[in-house]
Formats: C-alpha cells, sequence, structure tokens
C-alpha cells in the first residue's frame, strides 16, 4: 500500500492539469516554496536539471563563438530610461533600490529584469574600431520580474537565465547571429530534452520591447498549451542609436553597431515536465536526467546482492552512465514508486535469483516496459536503450503536437478549434494588428509565430477575409 500511496499524492492530469504540474514540481523534489512571494527554492534535484541545461548549452554557444561575461545586478535609472520602447516594455515589472543601507540613493536602481542597457552601456566604452567587432557575449544570471500571476519554473519573479549580448559591423551579420543562436535553441530542445519546437518569428504585437525582429521557438504542453521556449531578437542600430554605441568602419567613418539578444530560462524546466510528465510524476529524457538508472537491489539483505550492484554501478558508470543505487531500507515497492516520481529514465532491478541466472531486469520508465539483459551485456545494453528511450520521447510529443494541430481556414472553424481542440491552430493572417487582437480578445488565443516554414492553406485571413500575408501558429499559452 505505501508505494500506492505515494503516488495517490499526485492529482491526475485530466482532473486539474495545473494541480498536477504543481504536485510533481513539489512531489518529486525539485523546488519549493520561499517565505518571499513568487519566488521559488530550486532543490538539488530540480538544479541538477538545471545544470545539465546549463552545461549543454555552454557548450553549444562556446562552439558558435560565444564567451561568457558577468554584468552589475543593479541598472540605474537614468541607464535604463534611455530606450524609451524597451522601458515602456519592463515599467510595471520593475523591482526598484532606493536605498543603501539607511541612506536614501541619489538615483533609484533597478534589479535587471534584463541586460540589454547594461550591455550597451558597456559596449560603447569598449568598442572603437571595426577590429573591435563582433563582440559575442553571454551571461548565466538571475533576473527579477514582479510578476502578477506565478508558478512553478514557468514564471517567478527571480529566476535563472542566459542572455547573449552580441554587437556586429554589419545588419547582415547581427540577423544571422539571430537566427543561429534560435536555431541552436530549437536543435537543443529537440536533441536534448526531446521537445519538439515550432521555429518562426513573433508579429510586431508580440516582439521584445525595442526589437526590430523576434524569433522564438514554441512548445506545445501536454494540455495543449503553448510555450515560448526561446527567444533571440535582432535590436537593429535602434539600442546602438539611443546609447551611442559607435565605431570607426574600414572607411574610416563612424557607425553603429548592429545589436541581437537571445536567452532560455528555468521554464524549460516546465516545459519537461509539462511536455513528458505523466500520472505517476516527473519522466526524464536521458540526455538531461541527472540520474539515468536507478539500480534497486531486490532482497538486498542477502549477501550476494548489494556486491552484485556495486557491480554493475561501476561497469555502468566506466560506460558514462549516470546511475545512483537505492539501497535505503525502504521496500522495493517504495523504491520504485519514488523512482518514477522523480522521472528517472530507467530501473534496474537485481536480486538473489537473478544473479543466479546471470540477468536483470531492465523497467523504462517512459513506457513502463520491462526486459532482462545478460549482467554481461548490461554495460552496452543500457546506454543503446537510453538512446532509444531518448528518441522515442521525441517521437511520442511530435506526435502528440501534430496531433493537437488544427487547420482552420475561416473564423468559425478557428473559434471552434480554440475552444474544443486543446493546441496549436494553423490559420492565415493579413498581418493587420486588429485582427490579432479581436482573435486575442475574442478566444483567448494569442499570435504564437509565423513558422519559418511557412504554407499557404487559404488566400483568405482567417479573421477578417482580406488577403492573406502570413500563415501563423495560433494558441493559448502559459
Amino acid at each position: 500500500m505505501a508505494d500506492k500511496k505515494l503516488v495517490e499524492q499526485i492529482t491526475s492530469m485530466d482532473v486539474d492539469f495545473a494541480q498536477w504540474y504543481t504536485d510533481v514540481c513539489s512531489k518529486a523534489e525539485l523546488m519549493s516554496y520561499s517565505s518571499v512571494k513568487g519566488c521559488m527554492i530550486i532543490k538539488p534535484d530540480g538544479y541538477a536539471i538545471w545544470e545539465n541545461i546549463q552545461n549543454e548549452l555552454d557548450r553549444r554557444f562556446k562552439a558558435t563563438g560565444v564567451r561568457n561575461v558577468y554584468m552589475p545586478m543593479f541598472i540605474p535609472e537614468s541607464l535604463l530610461n534611455k530606450e524609451k520602447d524597451h522601458v515602456e516594455g519592463f515599467a510595471p515589472e520593475v523591482a526598484w533600490v532606493t536605498h543603501g543601507g539607511l541612506n536614501e540613493l541619489p538615483e533609484r536602481l533597478c534589479v535587471r529584469p534584463t541586460s540589454e542597457t547594461l550591455f550597451c552601456d558597456f559596449y560603447k566604452d569598449d568598442i572603437k574600431s571595426y577590429r573591435d567587432l563582433p563582440k559575442v557575449y553571454n551571461q548565466w544570471c538571475s533576473v527579477v520580474r514582479w510578476e502578477k500571476e506565478t508558478r512553478p519554473f514557468l514564471r517567478s519573479r527571480e529566476f535563472l537565465w542566459q542572455e547573449g549580448h552580441t554587437a556586429h559591423a554589419t545588419a547582415e551579420e547581427a540577423e544571422e547571429r539571430t537566427v543561429q543562436m534560435l536555431n541552436v535553441y530549437a536543435d537543443f530542445a529537440e536533441e536534448f530534452l526531446a521537445i519538439p519546437v515550432i521555429r518562426g518569428q513573433k508579429t510586431e504585437k508580440e516582439r521584445f520591447a525595442g526589437a526590430k525582429a523576434t524569433y522564438t521557438i514554441e512548445a506545445l504542453m501536454h494540455d495543449g498549451k503553448a510555450l515560448q521556449a526561446g527567444t533571440s531578437h535582432n535590436f537593429g542600430d535602434g539600442f546602438a542609436k539611443a546609447f551611442e554605441v559607435q565605431f570607426t568602419d574600414k572607411d574610416n567613418k563612424l557607425k553603429y553597431v548592429h545589436q541581437t539578444s537571445w536567452g532560455v530560462t528555468t521554464r524549460l524546466i516546465g516545459a519537461i515536465i509539462m511536455v513528458h510528465g505523466d500520472n505517476s510524476g516527473l519522466v526524464l529524457p536521458p540526455r538531461v536526467a541527472p540520474v539515468q538508472v536507478c539500480i534497486v537491489p531486490i532482497r538486498q539483505q542477502d549477501p550476494t546482492v548489494l556486491p552484485a550492484a556495486n557491480e554493475l554501478a561501476d561497469a555502468l558508470k566506466a560506460a558514462g552512465v549516470r546511475v545512483k543505487i537505492d539501497d535505503s531500507d525502504k521496500s522495493p515497492g517504495w523504491k520504485f514508486a519514488e523512482q518514477e516520481m522523480r522521472g528517472i529514465p530507467l530501473r534496474l532491478e537485481i536480486g538473489p535469483k537473478d544473479i543466479q541466472n546471470g540477468q536483470c531486469v531492465l523497467a523504462r520508465r517512459d513506457n513502463h516496459e520491462k526486459c532482462t539483459v545478460a549482467l554481461t551485456d548490461v554495460a552496452t545494453a543500457v546506454p543503446a536503450l537510453l538512446e532509444t528511450i531518448q528518441n522515442d520521447m521525441l517521437e511520442r510529443a511530435r506526435t502528440h503536437r501534430d496531433a493537437h494541430t488544427t487547420i482552420a481556414t475561416t473564423y468559425e472553424e478557428f473559434k471552434d478549434a480554440v475552444e474544443n481542440k486543446p493546441g496549436f491552430v494553423k490559420a492565415m493572417w493579413c498581418e493587420d494588428r486588429a485582427c490579432e487582437d479581436k482573435i486575442k480578445e475574442e478566444t483567448g488565443a494569442t499570435s504564437r509565430c509565423m513558422p519559418f516554414a511557412q504554407e499557404e492553406i487559404s488566400d483568405k485571413c482567417v479573421c477578417c477575409g482580406k488577403p492573406a500575408k502570413k500563415l501563423v501558429i495560433w494558441g493559448r499559452a502559459y
């Protein structure tokens, strides 16, 4: 009964998806609530996932020439005010520091919601000549945005992220870098997190405050809601003009730099939970899982069992597998339920009978399938099975997304799809802001992106019937 009770603590996702999500976050011990409303404590199991995300992304960034820096967390108010659109976009969410100790500060300091202004202030002194370009920098840090509605990992008042900030000599170079980083995110999401994404451009209404163009990767969660999983912005020379970031070019003329900015956050952990999780808890793709295999000794009081388990653990570690042995005094049933709750991709069961037969049992977390493997083959069978699980999870998520993508050519079809078929809706748009506003007001769906892979499913705007210019992916979103 004990193991059954553990799983019963999770609300079924079909009953209340939001409560299921919250249950998984806390019961799988990814986070806990802090005494500051809207902020969370990321516990070791949650932070270990973020470390794996960070390490893999950092490796991919550096392969494209990115170097890491660190900027201060405080921004003087006068600096923030230099780019009008940017400050207006962030004003409602800014947290202010007004005192240093007991003394009132001569100028308010903003706790960074994002660092464009800091990088621009730095670049204006650091960049003098075309020889100083490009600057391809990134920082790993936390930012603060005073959100009204918060939810673990998806939206909190302080969250961890990386923000890339680059400066280039030409508009073409900046655009190339913007798209390049968006593709780094998309490849990472699919290859490492097993999350299929749609790559595209945000509409003018949805683009980042102060940007010339915003590109995004959009993912579909299990409940049919969209999640913006990463963005990359082309700033053109707007910020450079506001902050006087100039350089002397090869032709000896003074020119403004062209800038980009791109980021992903700890909301990726929320995406992993909502794309792959089930009613037993978390389901982690092997590549991002901090522990890939949990060895559960059966009848561990038998003197042969723990030595055999340790031998298997050593062989797996030597094969590059992240492994742990649960040799606690809990019952095997409780251990199984706990391993499921925590989303560990593979469970390895070994007991006296298995040792006599020269084999062990492997149980997959993603589909609950079991198989027996010879002990001599474990070091090769397990890495191969982990790869299979990774690929199967991506395909399963892609199948789910495609099955929950509806095509709408009339406004009636569109409204019906948003209301009754949770997921993405593909529909044509005339590029008129009034139609986009009307759709959001009447259906609650927003434009997620204009996908790079454009199709013409109709020649008329789904909302007004005028000639269509773009295919847009729409959906209700987190």
